[in-house]
């Protein structure tokens, strides 16, 4: 299993973004897909997941009314969707996979991509 992440960038606080994370290979049972950041001198944190069968999600209290995930199965692409972007915000983005029973327990998710940055400017 592979995962791709993409979109970011530098945008404005209060601009929206999407970042996507494209899925290759084969995972089996229902496992999520989640959204982790890691920001500048800061430990990595959960942001937001779907179970991929269920399609139940779970977000960061950071960003909840401001984020969705969401997932397109014919493109086995998973996205996250940030609006009123914050400079808070501003980290690596990194998109994870497992069978995971906690939702943001990293070790949890065998399958990462390799980051995507998003920078917020004020």
């Amino acid at each position: 299993v592979q995962l791709q992440a993409s979109g970011g960038g530098l945008v404005q606080a209060g601009d929206s973004s999407r970042l996507s994370c494209r899925i290759s290979g084969r995972a089996y049972g229902n496992y999520l897909v989640s959204w982790f950041r890691q920001a500048p001198g800061k430990e990595r944190q959960f942001v937001a997941g779907m179970g991929w069968n269920s399609g139940n999600t779970n977000y960061a209290d950071s960003v909840k009314g401001r984020f969705t995930v969401s997932r397109d199965s014919a493109k086995n692409t998973v996205y996250l969707q940030m609006n009123s972007l914050k400079p808070e915000d501003t980290a690596v983005y990194y998109c994870a996979l497992g069978r995971a029973r906690n939702w943001n327990t990293e070790s949890e998710y065998p399958y990462w991509g390799q980051g995507t940055l998003v920078t917020v400017s004020s």
